[in-house]
């Protein structure tokens, strides 16, 4: 999808486009990030940084890509809605989450797990099978879904020092995918 630059699309680009040249664009990306655990800050951008991690998860698991997409576009209205999410749950409940476009019932009711607890079960779950940290390999240049995917399931990869290892070990050569200028892009990231 082509998207001109101008001020009202460039912040939406990355939201628009989220994969570059079958990598994660760097404002995407950086979205992947694991967070600091310094504040318990609840805000839109936070909520839906959380939905974004969680699709990504899912597609690095191969979870159903129709769920996954749902949680996109549900993390796209939320991080660009005007109104403070807290302040909509507070006042409207479930019923006022549902009228962003994008967020059904079942999302509603995460978004007032994630504001009453600081996480919701789904997010839970999923990190207690594929941990966090195996975002952080989507910011390496020549490491995207897939190949996070392979190194995960196969190697039991699942952190930047985890591919430190596997890499000082020459375990790219082993990686299906992988050539020798991907594996010196690799290299030179780490």
């Amino acid at each position: 999808m082509f998207v001109m630059e101008s001020p009202t699309t460039h912040s939406l680009k990355p939201l628009l486009s989220p994969y570059a040249g079958g990598r994660l664009s760097i404002p995407f990306a950086r979205s992947f990030r694991t967070p600091q655990r310094t504040s318990t800050r609840v805000d839109n951008e936070s909520i839906a940084r959380r939905f974004y991690r969680l699709a990504a998860l899912m597609d690095i698991r191969g979870d159903d890509p129709f769920r996954l997409r749902s949680y996109r576009n549900a993390a796209e209205a939320l991080d660009t809605w005007p109104a403070p999410l807290k302040k909509i749950a507070e006042e409207e409940g479930i019923a006022g989450l549902q009228a962003i476009p994008g967020v059904g019932k079942a999302i509603a009711g995460k978004i007032i797990e994630l504001l009453d607890r600081g996480t919701f079960d789904a997010w839970e779950r999923i990190i207690a099978e594929t941990p966090e940290t195996v975002l952080d390999l989507l910011e390496i240049p020549g490491i995207g879904p897939k190949t996070a995917a392979t190194l995960h399931r196969k190697f039991k990869v699942s952190s930047r020092e985890d591919l430190k290892r596997f890499v000082a070990g020459g375990g790219l050569e082993l990686v299906d995918g992988i050539g020798p200028k991907t594996a010196e892009r690799i290299k030179d990231n780490l």
